[in-house]
């Protein structure tokens, strides 16, 4: 096994685990929030916090040191178009992604309060609902475009 086998095996393991994450977080909050239940979107809101602070964080931090290797092992310039695409796409990820994240920690917080106090979710609730999905297109498109250009490296 050589360094740039292993280099290449974690830089594709970090795209798995952020398209993974990703798309199990927003199943499972989707699924919690159509129950309309603030305790059980509070605990699932609880468990997506933690997977995005352990999983997508760790991998989101880990792709820009793999991919500089990987660009280092393999002698590829920055200037090839492809990989500059997938750098501006990482940044538009990012600038998606981060937001998401206040927003499930505070969706999080509001739902355990109405579960503290009995009481429905509150409008802010579902207004955060509505941005952090929409927010997820153009954040996990974005990550699904990087995937192809590592892939086919079209241009």
């Amino acid at each position: 096994m050589t360094l740039y086998f292993l280099v290449k095996f974690l830089h594709v393991l970090g795209a798995i685990v952020i398209l993974g994450t990703g798309t199990g977080i927003a199943f499972f909050m989707l699924m919690a929030h159509r129950t309309d239940d603030a305790e059980f979107i509070a605990r699932t809101a609880s468990v997506v916090v933690i997977a995005d602070a352990i999983f997508t964080l760790s991998a989101v931090l880990l792709q820009p040191i793999t991919g500089g290797l990987l660009m280092m092992l393999s002698a590829t310039s920055i200037t090839e178009r492809w990989l500059l695409a997938s750098l501006v796409l990482y940044v538009v990820a990012g600038l998606f992604w981060i937001p998401v994240v206040f927003m499930q920690i505070e969706m999080r917080d509001l739902a355990r309060k109405a579960a503290e106090q009995h009481k429905a979710l509150p409008q802010r609730y579902f207004v955060l609902f509505r941005r952090w999905f929409a927010f997820g297109f153009p954040g996990f498109g974005a990550t699904m475009l990087i995937l192809w250009l590592m892939v086919a490296k079209p241009f």
